[in-house]
């Protein structure tokens, strides 16, 4: 199977989770963003060092028929989606996997070998059982460095104790810049209408709108930005944001919805009837904030309980004129088209949205989150 049909079978868990997260935290009308690639290869790496039961349920989440095929797809995603374009002008990533293991357990070489070749990971022996709170900090350290300072404290004081064994940690930083950038003195403030009713006045980001195109379905409607690709003619990968406007103020929690139940939507956009549109008018706010929470909870509903396991799971976006800079880190800590369009519509996103950051090729979702109020930071 390719890699492409993997994280198509991976992806149809996304917008649930999306759901669940927002179900589970204190998201229902705030701002979200996190990391669905982050948050599959820690999956990915629980079933590895967690034969049975464990393994089965996520095998069955992931759609996957053995850990081996999972264990091959993250090792694809870490070395070739993930892989850094800055040197021929495309985004910048940076995408990295650590594990701190307690020095009185055994290690298999086997599992080592896993960890270090297919998961790429900085492989560390700790001493949990007297320094926990010292190997707290050097993760933190360590994710704050892979996240270009962005995520910071990813751990809690007395995350780890000295019952701990293990912490499987990984990091993802993505700045890309706009295909087509925004001039910065074109932007102007405006209201967007939050869910309750109310309006605050942010900047909000226009541009002409030739070359691009809207996706147009009953009831939303999607618009492709596209980033900056590099000049490597052999990188075929292709990374853009998606955004997701409902065409009712308060139509976000029932076009996630409506998503969410749609088995393949975000590989396959066909299984909802849609036709494509040309622009008249683009605006769409600048927004910067993040997001912190444990996925673990979020994961129960899907019916995945990780036993005396903990997912914690935090994200940054900012997007500007320029493009967006973005960044998530989780950790498990384990105990014991062409031709004119017929149509022309506004893309005003002036109230609560959707968002993803893909790479369009392999489908993988790198970012996805929602803007309900771009005022707060």
């Amino acid at each position: 199977m390719g890699l492409q049909k993997s994280v198509g079978r991976q992806n149809d868990i996304v917008l649930r989770l999306a759901q669940h997260v927002i179900a589970t935290t204190a998201a229902k009308t705030s701002n979200l963003v996190f990391s669905p690639a982050l948050i599959n290869v820690i999956l990915s790496f629980i079933a590895a060092r967690s034969p049975g039961a464990t393994a089965d349920k996520i095998l069955s989440l992931l759609q996957a028929s053995s850990t081996d095929k999972l264990n091959a797809v993250s090792s694809e995603i870490v070395t070739a989606v993930l892989a850094d374009s800055t040197a021929t002008g495309g985004p910048m990533i940076l995408a990295a996997n650590g594990v701190w293991i307690d020095k009185t357990l055994s290690v298999e070489p086997s599992f080592k070998d896993l960890l270090e070749n297919s998961y790429k990971a900085a492989f560390n022996r700790v001493d949990f059982r007297t320094k926990a709170d010292e190997v707290t900090e050097e993760v933190n350290s360590w994710v704050e460095d892979q996240t270009n300072g962005l995520i910071t404290n990813l751990l809690a004081p007395n995350s780890a104790s000295p019952l701990t064994d293990v912490i499987f940690a990984n990091a993802l930083f993505f700045n890309g810049r706009w295909d087509k950038k925004f001039d910065p003195s074109l932007t102007k403030d405006s209201d967007f209408h939050l869910l309750d009713g109310t309006k605050v006045r942010v900047p909000f980001m226009t541009r002409d709108t030739f070359g691009f195109h809207l996706d147009v379905y009953e009831g939303f409607k999607v618009l492709n930005l596209p980033y900056r690709e590099g000049s490597d003619e052999e990188d075929c990968r292709y990374f853009l944001m998606q955004i997701y406007l409902p065409d009712e103020k308060d139509g976000l929690p029932a076009m996630l919805e409506r998503l969410a139940s749609t088995p393949g939507f975000l590989n396959d956009k066909e299984t909802i009837p849609n036709h494509w549109a040309d622009i008249k008018e683009l605006k769409i706010p600048r927004f910067k904030f993040d997001s912190d929470f444990e996925a673990s909870e979020a994961l129960k509903a899907l019916g995945l309980e990780v036993p005396l396991s903990k997912i914690i799971h935090k994200s940054y976006i900012e997007v500007d004129e320029v493009g967006s800079k973005a960044a998530a880190a989780a950790a498990v800590i384990g105990i014991g088209c062409c031709g004119p369009a017929p149509e022309k519509y506004d893309f005003v996103a002036d109230h609560p949205f959707l968002f993803l950051v893909k790479e369009y090729r392999s489908g993988l979702v790198l970012f996805l989150g929602q803007v309900t109020d771009p005022s707060l930071h």
